[in-house]
Formats: structure tokens, sequence, C-alpha cells
């Protein structure tokens, strides 16, 4: 039985993966859903990026889980690459869904597409927060109206702290036994420090055409591929 750590991407709680798990308990394994410090239901903790590391570390140990798959989306694939480090011999893969993922010294900010002042400025602007998703943010990613009013109705401000702080990592990221997950909607080719990491041996990539939510968009088929990734 795998045990899958489910965790969302900035500004989203554990309800995120309310369509997935499901799926994957059906199927006989463990699906665990996280939200992170500051986020959803634990709104007004103070929270780092390692602040987050440790929430999924500390996940895997008090449920005292193995044959961990643990499920990194969006911004949170740098600390889910992070935690999966930590966990030793209890990690069985990590799939990262249409995610970032941690460089050594480097942060979320600091790899911004449209540059980290105008990231940090934003963050600065919104009282240290990064504002939550907006209707706008979800357009052309292949989601219903009403799709994306749960995104946007339960989005919540995202500590901006968690995006400023660098990544720790104390071996190669590409030693580590992975699944990612590129949206294509949101882009047809993974950056550049993805496609790297997909020249290792233990790396595979796998393509949904969907935008960057499958977890609302394309549910059943976003689980079959956590399933097929447990397999491996």
């Amino acid at each position: 039985m795998t045990e899958f750590v489910l965790v969302a991407g900035a500004s989203l709680g554990s309800w995120a993966w309310d369509e997935v798990a499901p799926q994957l308990r059906a199927a006989g394994h463990g699906a665990h859903a996280l939200t992170l410090s500051g986020l959803a239901e634990k709104q007004g903790v103070p929270a780092g990026q390692q602040t987050h590391v440790q929430d999924i570390v500390d996940e895997v140990e008090r449920l005292d889980l193995r044959d961990v798959v643990l499920v990194g989306h969006s911004y949170s694939g740098i600390p889910v690459g992070q935690a999966a480090e930590r966990i030793g011999d209890r990690l069985a893969r990590v799939v990262f869904v249409d995610s970032d993922v941690p460089t050594h010294g480097e942060s979320f900010v600091s790899g911004w597409w449209e540059g980290s002042a105008k990231l940090e400025a934003s963050i600065a602007g919104n009282g240290g927060f990064w504002a939550p998703l907006t209707a706008a943010d979800c357009d052309g990613q292949g989601l219903t109206d009403e799709q994306i009013a749960r995104i946007v109705g339960g989005s919540t401000p995202h500590p901006g702290a968690s995006l400023a702080e660098p990544a720790v990592l104390t071996r190669p990221l590409g030693e580590l036994p992975a699944t990612y997950i590129k949206c294509l909607l949101d882009g047809a080719e993974p950056s550049d420090d993805v496609a790297e990491l997909l020249t290792s041996k233990h790396w595979r990539l796998v393509e949904m055409d969907t935008g960057h939510w499958p977890m609302f968009s394309q549910p059943t088929e976003l689980a079959r591929i956590f399933l097929d990734a447990a397999g491996e």
C-alpha cells in the first residue's frame, strides 16, 4: 500500500485535493492531503519555506508513513523536493505537478518568470503576502466557471517569507526517483531547470493536456498518473 502525501500550491489548502484523494483511497492506498502553515484553515501561523518543509516531514513522521509518494503542486514542489530528501527510506517517489523545483540557495522569488523585483514589490505592497488567486489567473487553464469559482473562493493570501527563503538541498535532486507532470496549457515545455533534471535516469516526464490546476480540471486523469507513478 502506497501512502500519498498531497501538497497543493500557493494560496491553496488540503481542500484542493477533494476530488483526487478519494480515488487514491478507492484504489487501496492512503491519501493524506496537507495544508501548509499560514494557508487556508492555518491562516495566521507564521511560515517561511523551511516551516513548510518541516510541515511535510512532520506529517510523514507523525503518521509513521512508509512507501511514501510525496506530491507537490506549483510552489509546493520546492518544499516537497526538500522534504523528500529528509524522510530517507520512507520515500518511494516524488511527483511534481506542474511545479517549481528546489535549487540549493535559490528561492521561489529568485526564479520568478517575470523577475524577482516584480514579485517582491507585489508581496511588499500586500503586507508581506502574495495576493490570493483571481479569476484572471485561471483564465485559459481548462477550467469551468464553477471550478474557477472554487479555486478563487478558497484561495487565501500566501506568506511572502516562504517564497523568499532559499531552498536547502544536501544532494542533487536528480538522484531522487521522480515523476514530473507538465500541464501543457500552462506552457508546452518544462522550465530549463526541470528539463535538466529530466535527463536523469531517475526522472520521467508525463504530459497532461490541461492547465495549471489539474486536480480541478482533470482529477481522475491526475489520480491515474499518481497511481501509475506509485507502481514504478
